[in-house]
């Protein structure tokens, strides 16, 4: 008869490994600018992938998913679509986000808002307006100004750069806005450490939206993941070539 070398266990063992499984830990993942209807194919799938590479839990959209090209303050395409037919479209094309990521924080963006200022520039009450959800067809995302977990405040960035955002604020800081970078640098001081994270974006570089970025940088086509309750944040970029 064999001898049964297994471990075994005492209560309190028991109980304390238990306690551990059942822990949460978030594992972010956070998705750069879309700019729907505006947005590379590819990145969608891209996405999907980090997300289950990395096993995340938790899916946030930085800002801006989408662009509303026909309503911006500066010069819009002649040749581009009108309102209702980019409207149209972006909203079929978040639909396809919404069906990988239902439950998702939506980070609110300066692009986001353009409906919002144009509505104020026309002194329209607030009452008038739908909300994100109801235009975009997205009733569990949840839309935010910024949004703090884990020591970490998600914001979409207009106010500057991730590394002068987290050294003024002394906080752990993930945006976007910034479409040429994707980085993250962390500053250490006697009894402190923060990071600030440009998580990257998503848009396609060729279309008539982005024409006003056509002799600038490229875009960084990542998305970035903050692992462990907000201590191990990465940057993903998407290979060369594969958008």
């Amino acid at each position: 008869m064999l001898k049964d070398y297994r471990l075994r266990l005492t209560k309190i063992e028991h109980d304390y490994i238990k306690r551990v499984r059942n822990q949460r830990i978030n594992n972010v993942l956070v998705i750069g600018d879309l700019h729907e209807p505006f947005c590379l194919d590819s990145y969608l799938d891209f996405c999907i992938n980090q997300y289950e590479k990395f096993y995340c839990n938790q899916v946030i959209f930085i800002g801006d998913v989408i662009d509303n090209h026909y309503s911006s303050y500066h010069e819009t395409s002649a040749d581009g679509m009108g309102g209702a037919d980019e409207l149209d479209l972006a909203i079929k094309r978040i639909s396809r986000w919404y069906k990988a990521f239902p439950k998702a924080k939506v980070i609110i963006g300066n692009h986001d808002r353009l409906i919002m200022r144009k509505a104020q520039t026309s002194a329209i009450p607030s009452k008038w307006i739908k909300s994100y959800k109801e235009v975009l067809g997205v009733p569990k995302w949840e839309f935010v100004e910024r949004y703090e977990q884990d020591g970490v405040q998600y914001i979409h960035g207009e106010g500057g750069t991730a590394r002068t955002k987290c050294r003024a604020d002394m906080m752990n800081t993930v945006q976007g806005h910034l479409h040429t970078q994707c980085y993250t640098e962390w500053y250490v001081g006697k009894k402190f450490r923060v990071f600030g994270t440009q998580v990257g974006c998503g848009i396609d570089h060729d279309s008539y939206a982005m024409a006003y970025a056509k002799y600038g940088k490229k875009p960084a086509i990542g998305c970035g993941i903050i692992l462990n309750n907000g201590k191990l944040p990465i940057n993903v970029l998407m290979t060369l070539g594969s958008s």
